[in-house]
C-alpha cells in the first residue's frame, strides 16, 4: 500500500514509516497539513489530529477515497466523532502498538475491497436480470415456496429482487452439491434460503428435502413442469424456454427465440440476414409463431 503519514512529531512519523516499509508498504511523511494536500493518490492516510493550530479536515476531504486512520492523543468529539462523520474510517490512540495499526490497515483494506466487489456484483446482477419483467414476490406469501419455471434465470431474478426489496441476504444452495441436507438443517429458521436443481432429485430425495425444509424461509426452484409439493407455488413460464439448461433447441424453436428477443434490437433487414433467411420468410415466420412485431 502507498501510505501518507501526516504527523509533525517527526521521530514518531519516521518510526511508523520504518516499520510499515519493513513489511512492504511504501510510505511518505507530511509534517504539515499543507504538505498533505499535494495532488497525489494514496491507499491510506495516517492522520494526526493534534497538529497544533492546523485544521486537518481538508486532508479528510482531499483523500476521502483513501483509507483514513486518525492518530489521536485522547478520545473526544473533536478528535474522533466529528472527523469520522466527515469521512475518516477509524482511529488509533497514541501510544499504540504497530501490530494494532497494521491490523486496522489490513482490516479496512479488506473491507474496502469487499465493498467494491459487492457493488460490482450488484451492478452485474442488476444488468443480468434487467430484461426479466416479473411481478415481485408477494411479501405475505407463506414459506416454503416452490417456483416452477422453464427458465432458471427468471426464478433467480425473482429471488434477487425479493431479497433486495426486503434488504436482506440469502443463502444459495444447489441440490447438486454435497451435504445439502446438513446445510439446510444447520440454517436458522429466519435465514432466507434459495435452493435450485430440485428437478435433478429422485422422488425419495425430494421428500427428504421437503421434510427438512418444513418451518424454513426457503424458496426452492424446479424446471420440471410437473413438480408437485404442498408448498406455496409460483409458476413462471417464458418463451426463453430451456436456453439456460445447456440443451440444444430445434431450428424452429431457435428461430422463434431469436425473433422474439431480438426484433426490437435489429431492423428486419439485419435480423433476417443474421438468421440466413429473406425478409419475406421473416414475416412468414412471425405469422407462423404468432409474434407481433414490437413498435
Amino acid at each position: 500500500m502507498k501510505i501518507l503519514i501526516v504527523e509533525n512529531e517527526i521521530y514518531l512519523a519516521q518510526s511508523i514509516a520504518s516499520k510499515l516499509m519493513e513489511i512492504g508498504h511504501l510510505c511518505e511523511i507530511a509534517t504539515s497539513i499543507k504538505d498533505a494536500l499535494k495532488d497525489e493518490k494514496y491507499d491510506a492516510i495516517l492522520l494526526s489530529t493534534n497538529i497544533s493550530g492546523q485544521n486537518f479536515y481538508p486532508v479528510i476531504e482531499k483523500h476521502r477515497s483513501s483509507i483514513i486512520i486518525l492518530m489521536i492523543s485522547y478520545i473526544s468529539n473533536d478528535t474522533v466523532t466529528n472527523p469520522i462523520k466527515a469521512g475518516a474510517c477509524d482511529y488509533i490512540q497514541k501510544p499504540f502498538m504497530i501490530e494494532e495499526l497494521i491490523r486496522k490497515l489490513q482490516h479496512l483494506s479488506d473491507f474496502k475491497n469487499l465493498k467494491k466487489e459487492n457493488e460490482t456484483y450488484k451492478e452485474y446482477v442488476k444488468n443480468l436480470f434487467s430484461s426479466a419483467n416479473l411481478e415481485p414476490l408477494d411479501k405475505k406469501i407463506k414459506f416454503p415456496i416452490l417456483i416452477k419455471t422453464n427458465f432458471q434465470k427468471h426464478a433467480d431474478a425473482l429471488v434477487f429482487n425479493y431479497a433486495q426489496t426486503q434488504n436482506e441476504t440469502f443463502t444459495f444452495i444447489s441440490l447438486t452439491q454435497s451435504n445439502v441436507y446438513e446445510k439446510i438443517a444447520r440454517s436458522g429458521n429466519e435465514e432466507l434460503l434459495y435452493i435450485i436443481d430440485l428437478q435433478n432429485l429422485k422422488k425419495s430425495e425430494k421428500l427428504k428435502i421437503y421434510n427438512v425444509l418444513e418451518g424454513k424461509r426457503a424458496i426452492i426452484c424446479s424446471t420440471d413442469p410437473n413438480e408437485e409439493s404442498d408448498f406455496s407455488k409460483i409458476e413462471i413460464n417464458t418463451d426463453s424456454k430451456i436456453l439456460d439448461q445447456g440443451d440444444i433447441l430445434c431450428i424452429d424453436d431457435y428461430v422463434k427465440y431469436v425473433i422474439f428477443n431480438f426484433q426490437n434490437k435489429f431492423p428486419d433487414t439485419e435480423l433476417s440476414k443474421k438468421l440466413g433467411i429473406s425478409r419475406k420468410s421473416l414475416w412468414e415466420k412471425r405469422k407462423k409463431y404468432g409474434i407481433n412485431k414490437k413498435k
